[in-house]
């Protein structure tokens, strides 16, 4: 009994280890393993859950072996309880809270079309400039031509029209036309 607790304690360290060197390509090699279940519970175990379930386990299973007067299946059913124990909280306090906190940057640059944005670099009436676009939180700088052929100077807002090119061909905003009510970036009328 006491090869096997040193044998998962072993290997979950040398997986820690491993893991800090080469990060995420383990983690997404080996989280499929458990695919072929049909238990949704268990398809959502990760490979951090397992591995730390692992050592603990081994690591439990020599602490109770060692410093205890019980024999090896009181230690391997306490070791087993403390892997299930520390796999949960681990699940529950670094696992599930980095699954939501996920966020994506990206985007494609036609769904710019419609959007509002503000001229950095002045569009000469044939030439680039540059636009800022807010996307999600952050923001987003690209080339951008007049559609109007007219000259947009910097600090004006922009309303992009069409995306050719990896360009974005922008318009003026009137924000006072009667024709859009006054309406603000968001389509609310002010």
């Amino acid at each position: 009994m006491e090869q096997l607790f040193w044998a998962c304690l072993a290997g979950g360290v040398l997986f820690a280890i491993v893991t800090v060197i080469l990060g995420d390509l383990i983690s997404h090699a080996i989280d499929g393993l458990l695919d072929f279940l049909s238990v949704d519970a268990l398809r959502k175990l990760r490979p951090m859950v397992i591995v730390s379930g692992i050592t603990v386990f081994g690591g439990a299973g020599l602490l109770v072996l060692h410093y205890t007067p019980l024999g090896g299946l009181l230690a391997a059913l306490i070791a087993i309880a403390s892997a299930i124990a520390i796999g949960a909280l681990v699940y529950v306090a670094y696992v599930r809270p980095m699954e939501n906190s996920e966020n994506s940057t990206g985007f494609s640059i036609h769904e710019l079309t419609g959007r509002i944005g503000e001229v950095l670099v002045p569009v000469p009436p044939r030439g680039y400039g540059e636009v800022m676009v807010k996307i999600g939180h952050g923001n987003t700088n690209q080339i951008a031509a007049s559609f109007d052929g007219e000259t947009l100077k910097a600090g004006e807002r922009v309303v992009i029209v069409e995306v050719r090119d990896d360009t974005l061909f922008v318009s003026r905003l009137d924000e006072t036309s009667p024709s859009n009510g006054n309406k603000d970036e968001r389509g609310e009328i002010g």
